[in-house]
């Protein structure tokens, strides 16, 4: 039967390459791994949650007791495990949420650091590496009609679609307050597709001598931002829209209306949004600055999980939570310098068991038992996506590149 049924998926394989000109199923090898879960293409949406500057490991969500604990007192949860004090409202979602208290990487500079966690590639000036989204764009082609498949709020674009078409770039929103900006164009829509019309018929004798990709990138790239412009979804991108009450709820920082605005978009489906939160590289007055941060950003994340999951979407949406490094245990009443060897990442929704914690760090939170790389990270992610982990792409210069890598591996356990 499994013979079977593996000869007619390749048999349908083969007649969308040949029909399209690509496969549209899933890497098979993919598929077959799915040894401990359903959570293999759950994730229909990925919302991203980037917290800059290394948050510190051991004053969130693995706390500890003895010489290197923090100021912040572990706090009990809705699940067998505990953050501390700093967190009391992720405390009543933690049912809801997975924990890696495993998680190891060996780059400890910020930029180089935040290039890693979002792209799972070692920064190098000779090529870019995409994002999630932009790797989910290519395999499963465009999430909506007239909106973008990714965007970014609180952040800009930047290498967003790495060596893939201009056109998978994220839309930024650098203030979810205002929006999109500069949405009106002088004569509206119409007037710009007649500009648009007469620029393509002065280019088009070059493009059609000159063929080339980057040309043809930039094109898609205006075509895209044309039906944006005539979407009738717009309003998705307006926070005015949601209630007072609502919005109060995820808490007015700039942070947690990044996250109502994620929720937003997720909502009308764009597949992957990141939202950007900095402020966390507490060399110096951890306690104060922890007491300053945490509130926003506890707010907003919990009320994330919760909207998520009373509008039924937490079961396909998948929420990772995400920083570039921990901070090292030694504490000695002021702060915690950066710390790769083990820190923590969260997961939540797209299939991933609730109220759970996979690996463990040492008492001290300075080593890591089943460490989990930032590639094994994306694998997972990819995972949850129902991309085709093994499925090469070729850069542009004909280097193949994977999904997290060659080495990456998902961490089937933290599916139900």
């Amino acid at each position: 039967m499994k013979d079977s049924y593996q000869a007619r998926r390749q048999f349908i394989e083969r007649c969308a390459l040949g029909a399209f000109g690509l496969s549209v199923l899933p890497d098979l090898k993919a598929v077959n791994s799915r040894a401990s879960g359903n959570g293999f293409g759950k994730a229909k949406r990925i919302i991203f949650l980037q917290v800059r500057g290394g948050m510190s490991h051991i004053d969130t969500f693995d706390p500890k007791t003895g010489a290197t604990k923090g100021p912040g007192a572990p706090i009990r949860t809705k699940a067998d495990f505990q953050v501390t004090e700093y967190l009391p409202k992720i405390a009543k979602i933690a049912d809801k949420i997975s924990v890696i208290r495993s998680m190891s990487a060996k780059v400890g500079v910020h930029g180089p650091a935040q290039y890693f966690m979002r792209t799972s590639f070692t920064q190098r000036n000779t090529i870019k590496h995409p994002n999630l989204g932009a790797w989910a764009q290519h395999y499963l082609g465009d999430s909506h009609a007239t909106l973008p498949s990714s965007a970014c709020i609180n952040t800009s674009p930047k290498h967003g679609n790495g060596f893939f078409p201009t056109a998978f770039s994220p839309i930024p929103i650098l203030d979810p307050e205002t929006g999109l900006r500069n949405i009106k164009t002088r004569g509206g829509s119409d007037a710009l597709k007649k500009r648009l019309v007469l620029s393509e018929k002065l280019s088009s004798f070059f493009s059609d001598r000159y063929p080339d990709t980057n040309v043809k990138s930039y094109r898609d790239f205006y075509d895209n931002t044309l039906r944006l412009l005539r979407s009738k979804d717009l309003d998705t991108f307006d926070l005015s829209k949601e209630s007072n009450a609502m919005r109060e709820k995820y808490g007015m920082s700039k942070f947690g209306q990044g996250c109502l605005l994620a929720r937003r978009l997720a909502q009308t489906g764009v597949r992957f949004v990141e939202v950007a939160t900095d402020g966390w590289d507490m060399h110096n007055n951890l306690q104060g600055e922890m007491e300053d941060l945490s509130p926003p950003f506890d707010q907003a994340y919990a009320a994330l999980i919760s909207d998520l999951d009373d509008r039924g979407m937490l079961e396909d949406t998948l929420v990772v939570l995400a920083t570039e490094f921990g901070r090292k245990p030694q504490y000695n009443g002021n702060g915690r310098g950066h710390y790769p060897i083990c820190y923590c990442s969260v997961l939540a929704g797209g299939g991933v068991k609730r109220g759970f914690v996979y690996g463990s760090s040492d008492k001290e939170g300075a080593y890591p038992d089943n460490p989990v790389t930032v590639n094994d990270l994306h694998a997972t992610i990819g995972w949850a996506a129902g991309l085709p982990l093994k499925k090469e792409v070729l850069s542009s210069s004909g280097r193949p590149f994977l999904v997290g890598g060659s080495r990456a591996k998902p961490v089937a356990e933290l599916f139900s």
